[in-house]
């Protein structure tokens, strides 16, 4: 993970990390020597990256959810698998038809505070990468920045590829960007090189719907490296 993710950053470097769960991604980040935002909006996990990182100065935890604009919302939470929780009731539907979400139940509703990518940027600055991992909301998040960061990467899960594809369409409103995509924590390319928005959305749609989930990594134009 930390080879991998030294593709986007380096020492001193900011990274967001949304949806952090019990930060596994943060302790990547850390060993890159990159400062982090943690932001998660579960009391349980909260309590876990305060355990973990709170004694650390080059990490900032927030307890909230991000979405397209500051207020409050509403967290469906699967209290047994609580990495699958959501903020998007329609999500829910949508994923019922995937076997691997078969046996979830969101048995729990709880009140969470909202802020915006926008906001943390004005709050701690332009990262220089940010991980989007929000069961649904990505495409709400993306609607909340309005400035193309260096790079990002964002779920996606083939049962509801188009959200991914609506993601893609959404950077390439912001900024010039290239794409790879990388199933399910492998951690490796499933692409041979960068592409552009359109094939990016192709390769997204030719997924099967039973092929593993994973992540889409941006990278903005001036920014990739071979």
């Amino acid at each position: 993970m930390v080879a991998f993710y030294a593709q986007f950053l380096r020492p001193g470097d900011l990274a967001f990390d949304v949806g952090s769960h019990v930060g596994n991604r943060v302790r990547a980040f850390r060993r890159l020597g990159a400062r982090v935002v943690a932001v998660e909006p579960q009391p349980d996990l909260v309590a876990v990256l305060h355990r973990i990182y709170g004694r650390d100065p080059d990490v900032m935890v927030e307890a909230r959810a991000v979405g397209a604009r500051a207020g409050t919302a509403t967290l469906r939470i699967a209290t047994r698998t609580p990495t699958v929780s959501t903020l998007v009731p329609s999500w829910m539907e949508e994923v019922r038809t995937d076997r691997r979400f078969a046996s979830v139940r969101w048995d729990r509703e709880l009140t969470v505070p909202l802020t915006t990518l926008d906001a943390l940027v004005a709050r701690h600055g332009e990262p220089r990468f940010c991980k989007i991992d929000v069961e649904g909301s990505e495409l709400d998040v993306l609607r909340g920045l309005s400035t193309a960061v260096p790079a990002l990467s964002f779920e996606y899960l083939p049962p509801v590829v188009d959200r991914a594809v609506a993601c893609v369409t959404r950077l390439a409103e912001l900024g010039e960007y290239r794409f790879r995509h990388s199933p399910l924590e492998t951690l490796r390319w499933a692409d041979d090189a960068w592409l552009d928005a359109d094939g990016m959305a192709s390769a997204l749609r030719a997924l099967a719907s039973s092929a593993p989930p994973g992540d889409v990594y941006a990278v903005r134009s001036d920014a990739v490296r071979a």
